[in-house]
């Protein structure tokens, strides 16, 4: 007999969890976009700051990811941009969620997917004659920043005033 009492993944509380993050995650980068941080060889996109969600939730994952996709479309990236991108953020957040005990370790999948995936677009995709080890590098930075810095202040926040289920 089945029990019917176990919560869903796919509940209505999580799918609104998940829609609420992408909108987040699209309104920031709009944000970010508009200061002229949102891409480019150095980028510090506020809204990857919301990696460090899977602490709290796993609906931060597909949230995350469909407001990378969501943000990278419309921002005008260009095709691989918008499809390697999003799946740089989306190996991010899912290796958050795998480090979701560890909390000072949880931006750490983020910076590094990102490091490693992106100056391969920035090169092919945007055709940025920078070294490669360069690129992972400013990316890297801006990752730390992004992810690392404020990712970790909005965990501190977050956790400290449970602002969070």
């Amino acid at each position: 007999m089945k029990n019917t009492n176990k919560k869903s993944t796919f509940s209505v509380r999580h799918l609104t969890t998940a829609a609420i993050i992408a909108a987040l995650y699209v309104v920031f980068t709009g944000i970010s976009a508009m200061l002229g941080l949102a891409s480019g060889v150095i980028q510090v996109r506020l809204s990857e700051a919301l990696t460090v969600l899977p602490f709290f939730t796993p609906a931060a994952v597909p949230g995350v990811t469909v407001g990378c996709f969501l943000a990278n479309l419309l921002t005008g990236a260009p095709l691989p941009d918008v499809i390697f991108g999003t799946l740089a953020t989306f190996l991010g957040v899912l290796g958050a969620s795998l480090l979701r005990k560890h909390k000072y370790l949880i931006a750490i999948p983020t910076i590094l997917s990102n490091a490693l995936i992106i100056p391969l677009v920035l090169q092919y995709a945007y055709g940025v004659p920078d070294a490669f080890w360069y690129l992972m590098l400013t990316v890297g930075a801006g990752e730390v920043i992004s992810a690392g810095i404020l990712g970790g202040l909005l965990l501190y926040i977050l956790q400290k005033r449970k602002l969070f289920f």
